[in-house]
């Protein structure tokens, strides 16, 4: 259950409870029965799915299956083996072991289906309309979503397709090897989807509507874009540092388009499934990147640190909500919306440094005048060179009256690292 979002109709599962009874003596094959035995119906199809607590007791209905109900087919989830990516991608080609119809494929040519979307996967309903709307626009037609909006019997369907989108790195690609049909990775950033539309515009035996299609992307989707990069901001571009632990689709989806093609400095790229997350809270605490895209794990070591960092979720778990269709990281609807999201921190961030006169701010200057030694001014240096660039100066300016204001609160001429320190 913890790692099989891959298995249709998630809705529909049924869970079984393993008392301390069943645990201590009977086993769990009771309870399984007396479950089938209350789900049979005869147009429904059961699969029997081992979750990680059966899996502690090593619970093994497949002998119990063949012999009493052998319509009913056994899925090991292998949670306690296998991390949620890996399950999902042996549940995917499983499904299609069990359920394809063994028959010849007639492909469609001009007909593309999607393998990818499931519970559980971020930003997935805004990624997946943008998707949608770059293969319609390159001339395909959608012929199926899968899982999310499929079907265990659209499963067979799946080899008539002309072209398989998968739509992440991470799982989908072992079934969609088994249906022996052309294969595109869902993209990220301009390059990409640029070639994602021609190319599938040739495969579908329409590349001059998906070059009609990439000169009006042009002129409408990304016209925002051209306005984003050509203003004021773009100065701040080549200064943004910035650092990702995300799932590896958006870990390196992001690290290519904000760090190769715009040319932002990418500080750290880092799938979150093999990250330590230990030695990742002493590399934000060193780096100091001035966005992070990230998990909840990542906005709390921000926390925990003090850190001046802008977090933009990035991954699950996190701390916000994915429904809605107008947050796409994919395609260049997702390239508008990244850049449009970074220059308004960028403007955000500006404000929080706006220099404020305040009269009893001015009244607490040193009347003496306060001088550094050249360790406190060499640490200062390093301080502001953290900070983003284009608020170094006013932060730079905050901090170097602080500590000369602490400096003569403590009876000081001179400002030292300890009372930097203290202004921090």
């Amino acid at each position: 259950m913890d790692y099989t979002d891959a298995v249709p109709y998630l809705e529909n599962f049924t869970p079984t409870s393993l008392t301390e009874r069943e645990i201590a003596s009977s086993g769990s094959s009771e309870i399984v029965q007396e479950t089938i035995e209350k789900l049979r119906e005869d147009d429904r199809q059961l699969i029997l799915v081992s979750s990680a607590e059966s899996e502690m007791i090593g619970s093994d209905h497949e002998r119990m299956l063949a012999m009493k109900y052998p319509d009913v087919r056994f899925f090991p989830s292998n949670s306690l083996g296998e991390n949620e990516w890996q399950g999902r991608d042996r549940a995917l080609a499983w499904l299609y072991d069990n359920f394809d119809d063994g028959k010849e494929a007639h492909v469609d040519p001009e007909s593309v289906s999607i393998i990818g979307p499931t519970y559980g996967c971020f930003n997935s309903p805004s990624d997946l309309a943008e998707l949608k709307r770059l293969i319609a626009g390159a001339g395909g037609r959608i012929r199926h979503v899968y899982p999310f909006e499929s079907r265990i019997e659209d499963i067979a369907d799946l080899k008539n397709s002309g072209v398989i989108v998968v739509m992440y790195h991470e799982f989908g690609r072992k079934l969609a090897e088994k249906l022996d049909r052309p294969v595109l990775q869902a993209p990220f950033g301009l390059h990409e989807t640029t070639e994602f539309i021609l190319e599938l515009g040739s495969l579908v035996g329409r590349r001059n509507t998906a070059t009609r299609f990439l000169k009006e992307e042009k002129r409408t989707t990304l016209e925002p874009l051209w306005d984003l990069w050509r203003g004021p901001q773009s100065e701040w571009f080549p200064t943004v540092r910035f650092g990702v632990v995300a799932d590896t689709t958006y870990a390196h989806g992001l690290e290519r388009f904000l760090g190769q093609e715009l040319g932002m400095q990418c500080l750290f790229s880092h799938d979150s499934s093999s990250t330590d997350n230990t030695l990742l809270r002493e590399e934000i605490m060193q780096k100091q990147p001035q966005f992070l895209f990230g998990r909840m794990p990542d906005k709390i070591y921000l926390a925990e640190l003090d850190a001046k960092t802008r977090f933009i979720p990035a991954g699950f778990p996190g701390p916000v909500v994915r429904r809605a269709l107008g947050t796409p990281f994919m395609g260049h609807s997702g390239a508008v919306f990244l850049v449009q999201d970074i220059v308004n921190s960028l403007y955000e961030i500006l404000f929080t440094f706006l220099p404020i006169n305040r009269r009893q701010e001015a009244a607490s200057q040193p009347a003496v005048k306060i001088t550094w030694t050249g360790e406190a001014k060499a640490m200062l240096d390093e301080i502001v060179k953290k900070a983003p660039f284009i608020s170094q100066i006013s932060f730079g300016r905050e901090l170097k009256r602080k500590a000369e204001a602490n400096a003569a609160r403590l009876g000081k001429e001179t400002v030292t690292p300890d009372i930097l320190k203290l202004s921090m």
